[in-house]
């Protein structure tokens, strides 16, 4: 026979004798199963176990728990407890019950059998220590198979919102890392810095499409000084941005093209002709200005301010 604490050997008699006590207490919970229920229910209202919960989902929940419980109790075999503890775990998670909720209402429902138990067998505390050795293992063993439940659902959601937020920070990171800027009516300029792959090419031009129909600009100013390489898979990503870009209405200037990036896109055989490149950033600036039919005069003769104004027609 299982004692509270240990294993004991037991004769068939014995053996038999606890397999008739156990028939005997799942016989009485389920005579007992409304009256015991409905206990176990007002319980938890007291407690304030149910917030949340509407009361056809306490009916439905409550029954499935008890009867669950008496089925283990009756079979020896939890998988459906373990079945129920995992759904019941994804359901509290996504609802938002605490672990007070989810696990202060089996521990209620645990006293409320064990009360019955003792109702039933307080003039013969020999049957009911026998009738506890019984019950007290399962009534555990559904416990922990339903703390273990909402440990890994938690654990779950909590990794699943890491992972969501690192994937939001490196997108933010990925534009921080390309910004269009807005230099002046019509006019942006995109620096680009850092190692350019063929994903973070491609985040490139989505963000400059973005820029230039939120903006309406008419040219971009693309400076890749501070890009160390280019192959021929971003080369032509390039060249395609270029041209997505001009289907918007916007030319595309790119500057700062460093000598052993102008030999690999000669070597690779990129279509050059499809692209402006001027030397460096301020000469870009020019060229835009001059694209855009702006010509820069100087506010203060004497001093380094200037303004850029559009260039009188005639």
């Amino acid at each position: 026979m299982k004692g509270r604490g240990n294993l004991v050997a037991v004769s068939a008699p014995a053996a038999a004798a606890t397999d008739d006590l156990m028939r005997e207490l799942v016989a009485h919970f389920r005579e007992q199963r409304d009256t015991l229920r409905r206990e176990w229910v007002e319980q938890m209202k007291a407690k304030g176990l149910l917030a949340g919960l509407t009361p056809a989902e306490t009916e439905t929940e409550s029954v499935t728990i008890y009867d669950t419980c008496v089925g283990c109790l009756e079979t020896g075999k939890y998988d459906g407890a373990q079945a129920y503890a995992t759904r019941m775990a994804e359901r509290g998670v996504l609802r938002g019950m605490t672990p007070e909720q989810i696990l202060g209402g089996l521990l209620t429902l645990r006293d409320v059998y064990g009360r019955s138990l003792f109702h039933r067998y307080h003039r013969d505390i020999a049957r009911l220590s026998a009738a506890l050795d019984i019950y007290e293992p399962v009534a555990n063993k559904i416990l922990a198979i339903v703390a273990l439940a909402f440990i890994e659902e938690r654990e779950k959601v909590v990794r699943e919102e890491r992972e969501k937020l690192v994937r939001q920070q490196q997108e933010a990171i990925r534009e921080l890392s390309t910004p269009a800027l807005r230099v002046r009516e019509r006019l942006l300029i995109l620096p680009i810095i850092g190692v350019l792959d063929s994903h973070r090419a491609r985040l490139l031009t989505e963000h400059l499409l973005r820029a230039i129909r939120a903006n309406r600009a008419k040219v971009v100013v693309m400076d890749i000084t501070g890009v160390p390489n280019v192959d021929s898979k971003v080369a032509n990503h390039l060249v395609q941005t270029v041209d997505a870009c001009r289907l918007l209405g916007a030319t595309v200037i790119v500057t700062g093209v460093a000598p052993e990036i102008a030999q690999t896109l000669t070597a690779i055989g990129v279509d050059l002709g499809r692209i402006i490149t001027v030397c460096d950033l301020q000469g870009g600036i020019d060229e835009a200005d001059r694209l855009l039919g702006y010509r820069v005069i100087a506010t203060d003769p004497g001093g380094p301010s200037f303004q850029a104004a559009r260039a009188q027609e005639g």
